[in-house]
């Protein structure tokens, strides 16, 4: 603290040994029987607890424009509170500017220029605040992000369904939620590997995002299975949506790291708008749809068999 704001500090020593010097030059030690200890005491107090208070602020904060002015304040009141102690103990004509015009000036300036201190300080707090906010939110939407395709998870869809759902019921707009399943999945993790399985998913994942608007938001739900929150938007949309997502898919050549193979992927899709439920109702039924889709491309390729 010293080293940081010692020029503050010389100040207000310079200030206080100068009021001494003058105040024994145009006054007299007091006796035993003239001071008042009651009042010693008493403004002896004050002066203490404004250089307590002047030691905690210097402690507690750096430089900066705040901490000049809850120093200057409470330097102020010190030396104004100084003063009058002084006063208990020397005895200056009262005619003098230095008797009681100084702490009568001190006092009230300092008090002010405290309260603009103590009112940014207040400020600074909030700003503080708002940041922490800021990046414990941040920490929270990490803990609920997939590591792989950097997408939120499933907590998170559920989190984010859920107040999407609750701005669509108070704005009377549609939503619409999409369950991607990529087709024959775990043959590709079968012959290429996992890690040839999740570098697919991942350059996926970035072939969806560039097909969806700015407002819509991607979630790897598990798996090889993804989810779209699709905001104001009806059932004809979503459809409209999801088959450009499919053709999207359909058309992306990915080529494997160790053989060069391209493949193609296909998705099977549930579709589901929002009624009067939550966001575990909506995914449900995306799911069954979702289910249904997969169970008639599967019955589809039986009898094509």
């Amino acid at each position: 603290m010293i080293r940081l704001h010692k020029w503050k500090l010389l100040a207000i020593a310079l200030i206080t040994n100068i009021t001494i010097l003058i105040s024994l030059a145009v006054g007299e030690i007091k006796t035993w029987q003239q001071i008042d200890w009651l009042d010693i005491i008493g403004e002896g107090g004050v002066s203490l607890l404004a250089a307590l208070w002047l030691g905690f602020a210097l402690n507690s904060r750096p430089n900066g424009p705040v901490t000049n002015l809850l120093t200057l304040g409470l330097g102020l009141i010190f030396v104004g509170t100084f003063q009058d102690l002084l006063d208990e103990l020397v005895a200056i004509d009262k005619g003098l500017f230095l008797n009681s015009g100084l702490e009568s000036t001190l006092m009230p300036i300092g008090l002010t220029v405290l309260t603009f201190g103590l009112y940014h300080w207040h400020k600074e707090q909030l700003l503080f605040t708002e940041q922490r906010r800021k990046r414990e939110q941040v920490f929270r939407e990490y803990r609920l992000q997939d590591g792989l395709t950097g997408l939120g998870d499933a907590r998170f869809l559920r989190q984010q369904l859920s107040l999407a759902l609750r701005h669509a019921n108070s704005e009377q707009q549609p939503l619409a939620l999409v369950l991607l399943d990529i087709d024959h999945f775990d043959s590709t993790n079968r012959r290429f590997g996992h890690a040839e399985g999740d570098r697919l998913l991942q350059a996926l994942t970035e072939i969806i995002l560039l097909n969806l608007r700015r407002t819509d938001l991607l979630c790897r739900y598990a798996g090889d299975r993804f989810a779209v929150v699709l905001p104001n938007t009806g059932e004809l949309m979503a459809r409209e949506i999801t088959a450009q997502l499919s053709r999207a898919v359909e058309h992306f050549a990915y080529k494997t790291a160790q053989q060069g193979e391209t493949l193609y992927q296909s998705i099977s899709t549930g579709i589901c708008t929002a009624e009067e439920d939550n966001a575990e109702a909506m995914i449900e039924r995306a799911t069954t749809r979702l289910l249904h889709a997969k169970d008639s491309k599967a019955n589809l390729r039986v009898v094509a068999a």
